[in-house]
């Protein structure tokens, strides 16, 4: 997909924008388990409620106890689903703790076409290992493309674009010492380069530079439009916010294919101006209904107009003095 896409411009790989965002996995928070003693999440909540006097048989009044208790802490190094033990407990982002996976997305800041679909562990931060992350980006790009044809080798990553949450001074520093200038906003607005070391406050301040100018700016704002709308085709519209699958190769697996599916819609848009199943029912039906209107208009104007002397029956022409039912058949 990605050499169509390079074959028919629609795939520069020179300025990127990454983001991440959150889906639901396919287990649920009852039935974790303690790594260590294997006991479940409910026994050792109806133990906790029993120390609190709280009846452990009333399920009820349990869970409104773990509901409501304020030292309610649970660790991804203590606890683990047995059904799915890739998914990792995070919080959403209405607040609600749950078993979820990390979805992330780069795209091409000049096409809008995804460049790269990941899925990480729900606990990994944006930060982890970023430099690598967009260094393995790149290689992969150049391998679906074909470094066997020189294709691949002018793929050459320019410039990542991301949010505040992917700002970090040390893979900064490395992503720039690769070559790769950086378009982070800074999470600390009053941040002091002075207590950085030399090269990180060159890092830090060459990251602000970056986002302050024209073409920083209209890059935040591209990542703003194309990774978010990526998200809501994939997860929202999709319906992958909440996967159905288990294991994280699983949940990888499906997130490629859809994101395939959004490079493809793209493809068909640019070739043949529809992208999507809707469009081309759409399309259909307008040029249905185009075609009953000139079929209508072809009618009534044939309904209107006289008949040619040709279609008149042959004994009208025949008589000097036309007959009445000749006259009526002629008007």
């Amino acid at each position: 997909m990605l050499r169509a896409l390079k074959r028919h411009g629609l795939l520069r790989g020179k300025k990127l924008g990454i983001d991440a965002s959150k889906l639901e996995a396919n287990a649920s928070m009852r039935t974790l388990e303690q790594r260590l003693s294997g006991e479940s999440y409910t026994a050792y909540v109806r133990a906790l409620a029993a120390e609190a006097g709280v009846d452990a048989e009333d399920e009820a009044a349990v869970r409104r106890f773990d509901r409501r208790r304020k030292d309610k802490k649970l660790s991804n190094d203590e606890w683990h689903n047995p059904h799915d033990p890739d998914a990792k407990i995070g919080k959403t982002k209405q607040g609600t703790t749950k078993l979820m996976y990390k979805v992330e997305h780069t795209l091409d800041l000049e096409t809008g076409a995804i460049v790269d679909a990941d899925v990480l562990p729900g606990n990994q931060g944006d930060t982890a290992d970023l430099s690598r992350r967009v260094e393995n980006i790149q290689e992969r790009m150049r391998a679906a493309i074909g470094e066997q044809t020189g294709e691949g080798e002018q793929i050459t990553i320019e410039s990542i674009t991301a949010d505040k949450g992917y700002y970090d001074t040390e893979q900064l520093r490395r992503l720039q010492a690769s070559g790769i200038e950086t378009v982070v906003p800074d999470r600390i607005e009053n941040r002091n380069p002075g207590r950085l070391s030399e090269a990180q406050r060159a890092a830090v301040i060459a990251a602000r530079r970056a986002v302050e100018t024209k073409d920083g700016r209209v890059l935040m704002r591209r990542r703003a439009e194309y990774v978010e709308r990526s998200f809501a085709h994939v997860l929202d519209s999709g319906g992958a916010r909440k996967t159905t699958l288990r294991a994280q190769r699983n949940v990888r697996k499906r997130n490629l294919i859809q994101a395939l599916s959004c490079n493809l819609s793209l493809l068909l848009r640019t070739l043949m101006g529809i992208g999507t199943v809707k469009q081309a029912l759409a399309a259909r039906l307008d040029a249905l209904e185009l075609a009953l209107i000139h079929l209508l208009q072809t009618l009534t104007e044939a309904s209107l107009r006289p008949v040619a002397i040709r279609s008149l029956p042959q004994t009208c022409f025949l008589q000097k003095a036309a007959s009445p039912s000749c006259l009526r058949l002629a008007a």
